[in-house]
């Protein structure tokens, strides 16, 4: 029997879960429509899904509260999309920072919404199997430097600090974790949530310059990260892991 993606609605204003609901399942998609958090926990303890839009304001745990425990929990690999009522950035930047995948105001035209969602599921389904990253806590070297995962950047030969952002971070210690792998963008997308740049992949080409930047690594000449044309990037260094953090 062929798989039919199951999405789950959490919104507490019944209008829009229901006209939500009834496009996307006229779009061939499976749905199913809760108003708050724990009409959503109690669908997923007994339900799988394939993906969650969930809505930031609700009464009692907000969308983030959610997001924040889905991320922590067994669900912490089922993608999130968020919906809210505000446009600022800074909601945005939580928004995604707490785990979501992706991000769309209201009002939203359902066919954008769908689009969001197919796109979101796609990039999920192009990971291979086991590719995750690993816990914090550790010190990570590779050639003339050192990742420190808890304090969360770069130490050169010198040990001098080089602050990284929290993308710059995320890549870094994604290709770390996978190191002489081919990654392409979608994946590295998904794997770095795409949480401090917009979800396409010019957005990765970017981040990778910054960090190569970062490591003084010519783009003409890479010691770490090389383009693999038509693929997407892969970390050509051996990566030791030096012990766990205090």
């Amino acid at each position: 029997m062929e798989h039919v993606d199951h999405i789950l609605i959490v919104d507490d204003d019944r209008e829009i879960r229901e006209l939500v609901g009834n496009y996307l399942k006229k779009n061939g998609l499976r749905t199913t429509v809760v108003a708050d958090g724990r009409q959503m926990r109690s669908f997923l303890e007994s339900t799988p899904v394939d993906l969650i839009v969930l809505d930031i304001m609700m009464p009692g745990d907000d969308g983030l509260v959610l997001c924040r425990e889905l991320r922590t929990g067994k669900h912490k690999t089922t993608p999130v999309l968020m919906l809210t009522a505000r446009s600022d950035e800074t909601d945005r930047i939580i928004g995604l920072e707490m785990g979501a995948d992706d991000y769309l105001v209201k009002p939203f035209a359902a066919r954008e919404l769908l689009a969001r969602i197919n796109a979101v599921l796609r990039r999920t389904r192009m990971l291979p199997p086991n590719l995750v990253v690993t816990e914090a806590g550790r010190l990570l070297a590779f050639g003339k430097w050192q990742l420190d995962t808890t304090a969360r950047h770069l130490l050169d030969a010198h040990g001098t600090v080089v602050t990284l952002s929290g993308a710059e971070y995320r890549l870094l210690r994604t290709f770390l974790d996978h190191p002489q792998r081919v990654l392409s963008r979608d994946q590295l997308l998904n794997l770095t949530q795409g949480r401090d740049a917009d979800l396409f992949d010019r957005s990765i080409d970017l981040l990778v310059s910054r960090l190569r930047q970062r490591l003084a690594d010519d783009a003409r000449d890479p010691a770490y990260i090389k383009t693999v044309r038509n693929e997407g990037y892969v970390f050509t260094y051996a990566v030791e892991i030096l012990g766990d953090n205090p």
